[in-house]
């Protein structure tokens, strides 16, 4: 099994040191770090980042597991137990966004990694002794367990970063989040089936579990919340600051972030995007199941193409974000949902097409490169390092109540049994992703000028007013 996940990972290190070469040849930002500082910050972000790669890797096994266990878990008991996850996902950040600015990044990564192991080990250990007569009862209450300590992830990736990347660093910290999550998918989807082949279906969980643990220990051993816990001096990220240099409580805090017209915005857009990313991932894998087309390119090396267009579209929307579009991610977001709704337009006359999987492939590049510029990147611009806990938290939950509700929807409108096996019947599934890709582009147009400003006396502005005008609304 290891020759062979690692003769499948060659596309996706020669794709890397690619991306490596051609970036490395493109003019630096320059904003005055030492070349020891950047590389105490490599070995920052990198254990912290993998962490959170193996957090997908525990997360995403839940669609493997749907299809090992075949008919005990049906399309209806999946959308049930992971939309249950997903919005105990989305509204833990209410308790975990401004848990993680008092506790700092580091402590709640350390917390997710080793709540997120605990939870799979228990669903391991379900499936390995078949526990499976209230198979929907057990995993929805321990996959909610799971997610959880999962939610502390993502905002402790970005609140340690945030006082590690400049401003106009940040699109290309951007495109290394698309990359993170990138590579989870890969380690759920192709390292998981291969898990199951090789091994069993319980070490589908196991497996996560372990290697969670290793790397809890990774970071604990290197991750530092500040320059200056790494003996470097901590600087202004030129980012906006709400609310610094004032008492606040946690609640004025949260009333601040939601009155912010862009962060608003963000917002509703990410929760569109919560909804797209899971209606392509998740589901495109159980359709390619039930028609019977899984031997097929696409299906087999879903992971892998997955991991590819993931680090492609975050590379590129990082990359442009801050050499064409002066470090906005308004006009890159809009860009990339642009290609979503004309994919959503096609994919519902692809469904028996053989090219239908390198259309959902396309679409993917597209989401995880807007969700690495808007959760990963603007929540920091926007907030600033102090409260970007509590601005992550909102963003990032807005996008798994978006995913929690595509969960739902399609497990009770898309068909199972024998009317599965048709793909004409599948035709709901696109459908439903053109209105959410369609207001997902024009929010975005609508905050394509926004920037961020470090004024200290705009302690809760940007570069658009509170009130858009119609000419910078994009109306």
């Amino acid at each position: 099994m290891f020759f062979e996940s690692l003769k499948q990972a060659l596309p996706i290190l020669i794709l890397l040191v690619a991306i490596w070469v051609v970036l490395s040849r493109l003019p630096k930002v320059d904003v005055g770090h030492s070349e020891a500082f950047k590389r105490r910050r490599l070995w920052n972000w990198l254990p912290l980042g993998l962490t959170y790669a193996f957090l997908y890797m525990g997360r995403y096994n839940l669609t493997v597991s749907k299809n090992a266990f075949g008919d005990l878990m049906t399309n209806a008991d999946f959308g049930t137990i992971f939309s249950i996850g997903t919005w105990v996902y989305g509204c833990a950040f209410v308790i975990n966004g401004p848990l993680t600015d008092k506790l700092g990044g580091r402590r709640t990564i350390l917390i997710s990694a080793l709540g997120a192991s605990m939870a799979n080990l228990l669903m391991g250990l379900v499936t390995w002794y078949g526990y499976t007569d209230n198979l929907v009862v057990t995993f929805s209450v321990l996959y909610a367990l799971n997610m959880y300590f999962q939610s502390f992830g993502a905002v402790a990736i970005v609140k340690v970063n945030a006082a590690w990347f400049h401003v106009r660093e940040r699109g290309t910290f951007g495109g290394i989040f698309g990359i993170l999550i990138s590579l989870g998918l890969y380690f759920a989807y192709d390292w998981g089936a291969l898990i199951v082949k090789n091994l069993s279906l319980p070490w589908v969980f196991f497996v996560p579990t372990l290697i969670l643990i290793v790397f809890f220990l990774f970071s604990f051993a290197m991750v530092r919340d500040l320059p200056s816990e790494a003996g470097f001096q901590d600087f202004d990220a030129g980012d906006a600051k709400i609310g610094e240099g004032e008492s606040l409580t946690t609640w004025e805090i949260a009333k601040r972030m939601f009155s912010h017209p862009v962060i608003q915005t963000i917002a509703i857009i990410e929760f569109c995007s919560g909804f797209l990313r899971n209606a392509i991932m998740q589901w495109y894998l159980i359709f390619s199941k039930q028609t019977g087309i899984t031997d097929t390119f696409v299906p087999k090396n879903w992971g892998l193409l997955l991991c590819c267009a993931g680090i492609l579209g975050g590379v590129f929307a990082g990359t442009i974000s801050d050499k064409v579009f002066d470090s906005r991610r308004g006009p890159v977001s809009a860009v990339l949902y642009g290609i979503m709704l004309v994919g959503g337009v096609f994919a519902v006359f692809m469904l028996e097409s053989p090219y239908l999987g390198g259309l959902m492939v396309f679409m993917s590049m597209a989401v995880i490169g807007v969700h690495g510029m808007l959760s990963g990147t603007a929540s920091m611009d926007f907030s600033g390092k102090k409260n970007v806990g509590t601005a992550v938290g909102l963003i990032d939950g807005m996008v798994y109540l978006g995913t929690g509700l595509q969960a739902f929807y399609y497990g009770r409108i898309l068909p199972n049994g024998d009317a599965a096996k048709d793909p004409a019947n599948w035709s709901q599934w696109p459908v439903a992703m053109i209105p959410l890709a369609l207001i997902g582009l024009l929010l975005a147009l609508r905050i394509r000028n926004a920037h961020p400003t470090s004024s200290a006396k705009a302690k809760h502005e940007i570069k658009v007013p509170v009130t858009l005008t119609a000419e910078e609304a994009g109306e």
